[in-house]
């Protein structure tokens, strides 16, 4: 019997949920639990962390998980490189489903970064306007340029103060249009934006308001994950499931 485990929080997992509920397959859709409102999805769900490799292993095994697919946003490194170990260690096939990371184009003004450390040291020493559109998980590390100030878009209000002290915070859930997203780098006079190398349709809307508006763009790399499986399409992952190699 095929039990499936279906990593998720990304727009491509919420697509895959629907196939698997359609398909009648018995699986189980997890949220990492960084939202306070996830989008319900049409599978048991569960929420929060496993308690790393040595959890997430106990739990494949407790609920006699055959298959796991990790559609994690390309940044949740961590959950991904455990997902790799966990496998391995209880004999669970894996597959990514992840969608392919933003080339630039013409037109374009990107400055790569490697890290998040990376992304502060592009910014300008003099005060700018910054769309930092990279959640809310990694914003310490922009304290260290306080004269700028720093357009935040969140899925849902912030719990505790920010570590920046020059913000605005726009309250919104994707996917966003280019349109919409032009008008709001207009209304806020962003001069740079930040963002993580995510792919996919839903979040590219905000880097093509930033080549319409001739704005620079720091682009900050996707981390390295131990070599998985990568699979591009949900009927891609549906013949893995069904046909998956020995």
């Amino acid at each position: 019997m095929t039990r499936i485990l279906l990593l998720g929080g990304t727009t491509e997992a919420s697509q895959l949920a629907k196939t698997l509920a359609e398909t009648g397959a018995d699986a189980v859709f997890s949220y990492a639990g960084r939202t306070a409102n996830p989008v319900s999805q049409p599978l048991p769900t569960r929420v929060g962390g496993f308690g790393g490799v040595e959890g997430l292993s106990e739990y494949l095994k407790a609920e006699s998980i055959t298959h796991v697919v990790d559609a994690t946003h390309p940044f949740a490194a961590q959950m991904s490189t455990n997902a790799v170990h966990a496998c391995e260690a209880t004999d669970v096939k894996l597959c990514a489903f992840e969608r392919p990371a933003w080339q630039a184009g013409e037109g374009d003004t990107w400055v790569h970064a490697g890290t998040i450390d990376e992304a502060v040291s592009a910014l300008p020493d003099a005060p700018a306007r910054v769309f930092l559109a990279i959640g809310k998980q990694n914003l310490t590390q922009f304290a260290a340029k306080p004269q700028h100030h720093y357009l935040l878009r969140l899925v849902d209000e912030p719990d505790a103060p920010l570590p920046l002290p020059h913000t605005t915070v726009e309250i919104a859930r994707g996917p966003f249009d280019a349109a919409g997203d032009t008008a709001l780098m207009q209304r806020h006079g962003i001069t740079h934006v930040v963002a993580k190398n995510a792919g996919g349709a839903g979040a590219a809307a905000k880097l093509i308001a930033a080549r319409t508006l001739g704005l620079p763009v720091i682009m900050i790399g996707r981390p390295d994950v131990p070599a998985r499986p990568i699979k591009g399409s949900v009927a891609e992952v549906m013949a893995w499931l069904s046909h998956p190699p020995a």
